[in-house]
């Protein structure tokens, strides 16, 4: 038996590898299939099975391109329905791949549908569990992603039966696989480690911990996050289709001249531009969304960026396809294609430009005193925030900025200031405020990170409880 996992940071994904005897099989593939079937050919093996856990909401599985490749079938858990052709497993039903078997388990309560996938060894024993968005390190799929019209408590009571029932009663030493590591949205707190044992999470997941049914639910539905705008286009393109990403691709990586690129946002494309927010910050296109590649780029443009308009990318040189693809893994299909030489050729050519004023800390620092105009925006999620901020700053989180309403107070005497945890989500913000034409702010340079270590800067912290 071999099993491998492929893991996508950006996104936090996991999927995986699992063959035996020159058979192999595909749990939860990205939209990019290139990798598996590149694996399976230099094992010298067939993909039999493609497996999916679940309708995933965070990016767009590549089930449909996969099993055109290798037409292999496409297997779902009871329950699912979709508008393609898939074979729909029993609970309990048993697949064999070379001399190990792969069994379903039904397993609803972050989703309906969900399932998990356990590998039995030639003897019969349990040896991993596949365990989708249902089993986390450290945590548990979050029950707010429906795909029926139950109420999270109650999906949270479903996922309590699926976890006692079919989970929690493998053997301690069996192996955890779940298809999202820390940094996903698809649940709250999870671990950093990418895989597990039964017995590991059975003592430190806080969830499994709980020390009964009713505690479980409010463990799991208390404090989340509201999910990233995306999820439920995501999750119904998983359920309903998508075109190949070959003609994605075709229509993404056409190179287009400052007229053609021109004509394309004067048609109301959206201009977006994937190099890292440090160079971005020293000049761009006017009226460009950046949202870097070196970052969660495709979680933050699902999240930000309208899927029914065309969008046109300015890249760095060399990486144009992989702008495409992690758009597309995220169910982009409008990509119309990048702009020829770059920002380079367009300033060169006489274009005009635009930028945004990066500060260190201890000139927000110096500023802050003597500034009646300085407006102190932290773009942080409210939870960050919440664990200590510059004092009166405002809080607005980066992904809600997607709203144009969101900025309706800034006002253009004010002379406003940005900051993130880092860096990386300020820049998104100071370019989405600039393409709303507000233009008198300026970036924090490393964010929080260094504001809360600089002297001079009022921070407010929580109030402990005694």
């Amino acid at each position: 038996m071999y099993i491998q996992q492929l893991y996508t940071g950006c996104l936090s994904e996991a999927a995986y590898y699992i063959e035996s005897q020159g058979e192999a099989a595909i749990i939860d593939p990205l939209r990019d299939i290139d990798s598996y079937i590149r694996l399976a050919a230099e094992r010298k093996a067939v993909i039999r099975y493609i497996f999916e856990t679940h309708f995933h909401a965070d990016f767009v599985s590549g089930h449909l391109d996969l099993a055109k490749a290798t037409k292999a079938p496409i297997i779902f858990g009871p329950g699912t329905e979709t508008n393609f052709a898939i074979h729909k497993a029993s609970d309990g039903e048993s697949f064999p791949l070379g001399d190990i078997r792969i069994e379903v388990l039904h397993t609803p309560g972050h989703t309906l549908e969900s399932s998990c996938y356990l590998v039995k060894d030639a003897d019969g024993k349990p040896y991993a569990v596949f365990t989708g968005d249902t089993l986390f390190v450290g945590d548990v799929g979050r029950p707010d992603l429906s795909s029926g019209n139950l109420s999270k408590e109650q999906l949270a009571g479903l996922l309590y039966d699926s976890l006692q029932s079919k989970i929690l009663s493998l053997p301690d030493d069996t192996l955890v696989y779940p298809a999202h590591g820390a940094g996903s949205s698809c649940g709250k707190n999870l671990g950093p480690d990418t895989f597990s044992k039964i017995g590991i999470e059975r003592e430190q997941n806080y969830a499994l911990r709980a020390a009964s049914k009713e505690d479980f639910v409010k463990a799991v539905t208390n404090n989340l996050d509201a999910p990233p705008h995306y999820f439920p286009i995501n999750a119904r393109i998983n359920k309903e289709g998508y075109e190949s990403l070959d003609e994605v691709l075709e229509a993404g990586m056409k190179e287009l001249d400052p007229d053609a690129f021109k004509e394309l946002i004067r048609e109301d494309a959206v201009l977006l531009d994937t190099r890292n927010q440090d160079v971005f910050l020293q000049g761009f296109v006017p009226g460009s969304i950046n949202i870097g590649l070196d970052g969660r780029f495709a979680e933050w443009a699902g999240s930000l960026i309208s899927f029914d308009k065309p969008i046109v990318l300015i890249t760095e040189a060399g990486l144009e396809k992989e702008s495409v693809i992690r758009l597309a893994r995220v169910g982009f299909d409008k990509m119309r294609g990048f702009l020829e030489g770059g920002f380079e050729k367009w300033k060169a050519s006489g274009e005009p430009i635009d930028l945004i004023i990066d500060v260190e800390a201890d000139e927000l620092a110096m500023d802050l005193p003597f500034d009646d105009n300085l407006v102190v925006v932290d773009v942080r999620r409210e939870t960050e925030f919440a664990d200590g901020h510059v004092r009166e700053a405002v809080n607005i989180p980066l992904q809600d900025l997607k709203d144009p309403g969101s900025m309706a107070n800034f006002e253009d005497h004010q002379n406003i200031y940005l900051y993130c945890g880092g860096g990386y989500r300020s820049v998104i913000a100071a370019s989405l405020i600039k393409r709303q034409g507000i233009h008198n702010i300026r970036n924090v340079s490393g964010g929080w990170a260094r504001i809360k270590e600089q002297p001079g800067i009022d921070i407010e912290h929580p109030v402990s409880a005694n």
